[in-house]
């Protein structure tokens, strides 16, 4: 019996299927070679997506495309888009301190040096952070990472390795694995007394900056971190990172997105759309975001920003889940415009607000693989 004629339309959606096909085993084979032999895994959607806490605004489309978006109507795109999250955040109205240090405490262990520093943020304000490397010259510069700590009273002594379950020690197994790590303390912490509320701190830096959110303090701080790290005659500047679980996974988002230096990162559990974590908090972004109709956005255009850079998101479905998927599966799309492999992924491993043995390694794959 003669098939029917295959109409214009359908032979082109076949002929593009064609090319994504060849395109994204083309991409696994090249994460392959980089280091990131699962990223199939972790580009695959879940077999069920539970409902969006609130409406997802697709990224825009270009006119008469037939829903794809093309690379020339992203790039126009894509400076909009940075340019009213960056006045959602609003600024720091101070100049850019000069990235110097001063060494307070430094101890050797388990082959690499960690050293206790204190460096300015803006003129007069300085943070206290954990400088961390190996130990012996190396025969070449090292990849650079900032390690954002979570929300614990004991805070860069999280990620330094001095406090804290060993799994979150991420700066000292960094530097025993070869990178420069430093874990900057957030500044929740360093502007306020351990008996004061955080609102404590956000007021102080809202005095000296009265448009800054919490998040824009965060984002500069990181930005400063990026500087000192890529000052260091050891670093390599082209290869930076940052990584993050909960609080330190909001930072890292935000950093990655808006900082192109950052190469690769991973955000784990930091609870990726707006609805899924405490992003209205006066620490963060404030009241504006929780109306839809006052900010109409999520953070799948903070993803698509990343691109084509790496992001790896990590949930247990505690913060981020199932539920994360579209917002991941929306800035692949922008991944996508650009030559393979498309390093954006998340990776579930369902075991609540925790950093597991599984994700563990796969902290460390990732930006080996991918830096």
């Amino acid at each position: 019996m003669p098939q029917p004629p295959i109409s214009r339309r359908m032979m082109f959606a076949l002929l593009g299927a064609g090319v994504w096909a060849c395109r994204g085993q083309a991409a696994f084979a090249a994460a392959r070679q980089r280091g990131v032999p699962w990223l199939a895994e972790v580009q695959r959607p879940p077999v069920r997506v539970p409902p969006l806490p609130r409406p997802l605004r697709p990224l825009a489309f270009t006119p008469g495309s037939q829903g794809l978006l093309t690379r020339q109507a992203w790039l126009r795109l894509r400076p909009r888009i940075q340019r009213r999250w960056q006045e959602l955040l609003g600024q720091l109205d101070c100049p850019v301190p000069k990235p110097r240090f001063r060494v307070l405490q430094e101890d050797k262990l388990q082959g690499c040096l960690r050293q206790l520093i204190r460096y300015e943020v803006e003129p007069g304000q300085a943070v206290e952070a954990y400088l961390l490397q190996p130990l012996g010259a190396a025969e070449e510069k090292l990849p650079g990472a900032v390690v954002f700590h979570s929300t614990v009273s004991y805070t860069i002594r999280q990620p330094a390795g001095l406090e804290g379950p060993p799994e979150k020690h991420i700066g000292l197994h960094l530097a025993q694995r070869g990178w420069v790590a430093l874990c900057p303390r957030c500044f929740l912490w360093q502007e306020k007394t351990p008996q004061e509320p955080y609102t404590a701190a956000v007021a102080r830096v809202r005095k000296r900056h009265p448009r800054a959110s919490g998040m824009a303090k965060m984002l500069w701080d990181g930005q400063r971190a990026l500087d000192l790290l890529e000052s260091l005659p050891q670093v390599d500047s082209r290869r930076l990172a940052a990584v993050g679980h909960s609080l330190g996974a909001k930072e890292t988002l935000y950093l990655a997105a808006m900082d192109p230096r950052v190469q690769a990162a991973v955000a784990s559990e930091g609870g990726l759309g707006i609805a899924y974590s405490n992003w209205d908090a006066p620490w963060y972004l404030g009241p504006r975001v929780r109306s839809t109709q006052a900010w109409p956005y999520d953070h799948h255009e903070l993803l698509a920003l990343c691109a084509p850079r790496a992001m790896l998101i990590i949930g247990g479905e505690s913060a981020d889940g199932r539920r994360s998927w579209p917002l991941v599966a929306q800035a692949l799309q922008v991944y996508r415009l650009y030559e393979p492999p498309w390093l954006l992924g998340f990776f579930n491993h369902h075991r609540g607000h925790a950093i597991p043995p599984e994700a563990e390694e796969r902290i460390y794959q990732w930006l080996a693989g991918c830096v």
